[in-house]
C-alpha cells in the first residue's frame, strides 16, 4: 500500500502543540471535545472501559483470545510474520475499499465493543475532526490506523484473531507483568529462553522503539505497509498507527527503558490519540454513507494511492 501525503505535515515546536491540545481537555474525569463529543462513561456494555474483569458477554471470550496471543507470539513467530508479510505482495485495494472489508470483523480482543471495524474507524475519525477540523493528517491517522486488520480476510492471509488484534509487547525481552492476562505468558516458547528473560533481552537501553520487535498484528502490519512504501506521513502518525495498541507503554509506562528522544516527543502525540481511539468507542452509529463523502475526498487530498 502506498501512501503519499503531500500536506499537512506535523509543524515544528511539537512541544507547544502538544500543550495546546491539553488546554482542549477538561481537567475532570470527562474527556470533553470542541466539536461536542463526550467521553461516554461507560463502554458499550454499561462497563468501565478495557475492564477485564467485569462480568460481561465478552469476558471468556476476551480471555481466552489472550491465553491465545500470549501462547502463540513468539520472536521466531514475529520475526518469521514480518518476513513474510513485509513483502507487500498480496493484493492491491483501495484505502476506502480496506475499511468497507473491515465490515465483516468483530475484534475479539475488545471487550469494550462488539460492533463491526469500520465503525470504529469513523468513529475515532470524527471525533478527531470535531476537535480538529484543520489537522488533515491526524484525521487521516484516525481513518486508517486499524486497517491492518485487513489481515483477518482470507484475500490477506486470513490469519486468526490472535495474530492480528489485541494490546501488542515487544518479543525478544522479558514480558512485563503489566500486560494484560499476563499469566499466559508462562506457556510462550520464549518464557524460559535465556535470551529473552531478562529486561533488555536482546536489545540495549535506549535503543529505540524502532529497533524493538513488537507482537504481530495490524499495528505493525500497517506500519510496514506505510513505511516500505515512503509514505510522507509524519513520524508522529507513523508513531500512533504502530503503538497504539501498545498499553503497556501508553497506559502503564512499561518498557520506556528502550525510548529515545523521538518516542518520548511522539509519545505526546499518541496520548492524545489514545483518547479518540479509545473513548470515541460507543453504540451510537456513524451513518457511513453521509461521511463517506468527506473521507473520500480527504484522501484524494492528501495524495493517497494505495497498493499493498
Amino acid at each position: 500500500m502506498t501512501i503519499l501525503i503531500e500536506q499537512p505535515q506535523v509543524p515544528t515546536g511539537i512541544d507547544h502543540q502538544v500543550d495546546d491540545i491539553h488546554k482542549k481537555i477538561d481537567t475532570s474525569n470527562e474527556l470533553v471535545l470542541d466539536g461536542g463529543f463526550l467521553m461516554p462513561e461507560s463502554n458499550a456494555f454499561g462497563q468501565t472501559f478495557r475492564d477485564y474483569d467485569a462480568e460481561s458477554e465478552r469476558k471468556d471470550s476476551v480471555e481466552e483470545f489472550y491465553r491465545m496471543q500470549h501462547i502463540n507470539q513468539s520472536y521466531d513467530f514475529v520475526k518469521t510474520m514480518r518476513e513474510k508479510y513485509g513483502k507487500l505482495d498480496r493484493v492491491e485495494m483501495s484505502i476506502w475499499e480496506c475499511c468497507e472489508l473491515l465490515n465483516e470483523f468483530v475484534d475479539e480482543s475488545d471487550p469494550d465493543l462488539d460492533e463491526p471495524q469500520i465503525e470504529h474507524l469513523l468513529q475515532t475519525a470524527e471525533a478527531i475532526r470535531r476537535d480538529y477540523p484543520d489537522e488533515d493528517w491526524l484525521q487521516l491517522t484516525g481513518l486508517i490506523h486499524d486497517l491492518g486488520k485487513v489481515l483477518l480476510h482470507e484475500k490477506f492471509g486470513g490469519l486468526p484473531q490472535w495474530a492480528v488484534v489485541g494490546d501488542t509487547f515487544p518479543v525478544g525481552c522479558a514480558f512485563d507483568e503489566s500486560n494484560i492476562h499476563f499469566k499466559y505468558f508462562k506457556d510462550n516458547e520464549d518464557y524460559n529462553n535465556s535470551a529473552y528473560t531478562s529486561k533488555n533481552g536482546i536489545y540495549t537501553e535506549g535503543c529505540g522503539l524502532n529497533n524493538v520487535m513488537m507482537s504481530w498484528g495490524h499495528d505493525d502490519y500497517m506500519y510496514l505497509v506505510a513505511k516500505e512504501n515512503k509514505t510522507t506521513l509524519p513520524s508522529a502518525a507513523l508513531f500512533i498507527i504502530r503503538y497504539h495498541s501498545f498499553y503497556p507503554l501508553h497506559r502503564c509506562g512499561a518498557y520506556k527503558h528502550f525510548m529515545n528522544e523521538e518516542d518520548h516527543e511522539n509519545l505526546k502525540w499518541l496520548h492524545e490519540f489514545n483518547k479518540y481511539d479509545l473513548y470515541s468507542k460507543s453504540k451510537v452509529r456513524v451513518d457511513v454513507e453521509k461521511v463517506k463523502p468527506y473521507y473520500l475526498s480527504l484522501i484524494k487530498k492528501v495524495g493517497i494511492s494505495p497498493q499493498s
